[in-house]
């Protein structure tokens, strides 16, 4: 797909074109990548469900947003070209933060693998006794670095916020990032959906604003597990892509050599799991 736009950025699933007048638009592909690296099969539809949840979500989320002062970065999802119409919105350009904003209500992935190790995730204690899939007492703040692409996120403390945006910043990141994980988790709950987990990431607008960008509260990143068979102690059933990720471990595949194609069962199932965490959160039929 060429636009007759200049292109700003390719990542693994999105390009950034400049749409002019400090706007952006974004195109989501149906890309899936896993253990930061992009897998040569592709999800039919995957972009266009990321696009039309994040496009849900950010009307959900503007009260909270407003609440603190804050705002997205969303300006639309109509006035884009006709061949990425449902799979692009227009933005605003924004100065993003160095800070990838996790959220955890529950632990689960490499959450699991620190706690069982050092009994906290980073400077965050957690209680003795927990497992995977364990709901934490209060949900918490464990952030991680941005890397540039091809690199790994590496889980970073508080303090290393604080030095990376100054003190008052790194607590509104924080303040904002639960209390959006709480609406959202909200929200999922009365759609029969447990929110395990999530990112957010920010920037700051023209004006100096803190300004909620890229995509949020989708299957890419977050977890999502049907809360009539939520059971704490193993590896829990999901809306997401720890589907794939879970059939490559179980194809042996290293992280090293180049990924191998996804088998049509493994692409329509997880098709299916997108399309099923839109509708349920929706209430719509994915179009």
């Amino acid at each position: 797909m060429t636009l007759d736009l200049p292109l700003v950025a390719r990542g693994k699933v999105r390009e950034v074109y400049d749409a002019g007048a400090d706007h952006l638009l974004l195109v989501a592909s149906d890309r899936i990548s896993a253990y930061d690296r992009v897998l040569p099969t592709p999800i039919p539809d995957k972009g266009r469900v990321l696009t039309q949840l994040s496009v849900w979500w950010f009307d959900q989320l503007t009260p909270v947003l407003a609440s603190s002062g804050a705002a997205h970065h969303l300006l639309g999802a109509d006035d884009v070209p006709a061949e990425v119409a449902g799979r692009a919105v227009l933005v605003r350009r924004l100065s993003m933060l160095p800070v990838e904003c996790v959220a955890r209500g529950y632990l689960s992935g490499s959450g699991t693998v620190e706690y069982r190790r050092t009994g906290s995730i980073r400077d965050v204690a957690l209680p003795a006794g927990l497992v995977e899939g364990s709901r934490l007492p209060e949900p918490v703040f464990t952030p991680s670095t941005k890397a540039e692409a091809g690199e790994h996120d590496e889980a970073i403390d508080f303090a290393a916020v604080v030095d990376l945006v100054g003190a008052d910043r790194a607590e509104e990141l924080r303040e904002l990032t639960l209390a959006l994980y709480r609406r959202g988790a909200e929200i999922a709950e009365g759609a029969g959906i447990v929110l395990a987990d999530t990112k957010f990431e920010f920037g700051l607008d023209a004006d100096g604003r803190l300004t909620l960008g890229d995509e949020v509260l989708t299957p890419d990143s977050s977890r999502f597990w049907p809360a009539i068979l939520w059971s704490p102690g193993a590896p829990q059933p999901s809306f997401d892509k720890q589907y794939v990720r879970d059939w490559l471990t179980s194809s042996g595949w290293d992280r090293v050599s180049p990924p191998p194609e996804l088998p049509p069962h493994v692409v329509e199932a997880t098709r299916e799991r997108y399309v099923t965490a839109y509708e349920r959160l929706t209430g719509t039929t994915f179009r």
